[in-house]
């Protein structure tokens, strides 16, 4: 189950670099996004994939059960949805506002601070 995870880890990084290196911001943001998630899996991974065990550790033992998903990288990555949801809609606040000032979204067409100089 391991390799699988790691194949589509893999994928959706490939995609989000293809996704950044594009001109277009939505596109951009979008890369971001899937790169943001490909993370998320990636550290769900490593707490170990199980099923049918919960992640708790039973009345007089000191240590959780060798088979059983640890629960931090859970918990990290509830907060990292969190954040990367929070990021993804100021960013797409700030695309749409900077759409209507400059009408594209062309990140090279946006040289707001850098005008073309015209000889």
């Amino acid at each position: 189950m391991e390799v699988i995870m790691a194949l589509a880890v893999g994928g959706m990084v490939a995609g989000a670099v293809y996704l950044i290196l594009s001109r277009q911001y939505l596109r951009v943001m979008f890369g971001v996004i899937l790169l943001s998630n490909a993370v998320n899996v990636a550290i769900l991974t490593v707490g170990r994939l199980t099923t049918g065990n919960p992640p708790l550790i039973a009345q007089g033992t000191e240590v959780m059960d060798h088979a059983a998903a640890n629960p931090l990288p859970q918990a990290l990555v509830l907060t990292a949805i969190v954040i990367g949801f929070s990021l993804l809609a100021f960013a797409l606040v700030l695309g749409y506002r900077a759409y209507q000032e400059m009408g594209t979204l062309d990140t090279s067409a946006m040289r707001v601070a850098e005008p073309e100089e015209k000889p």
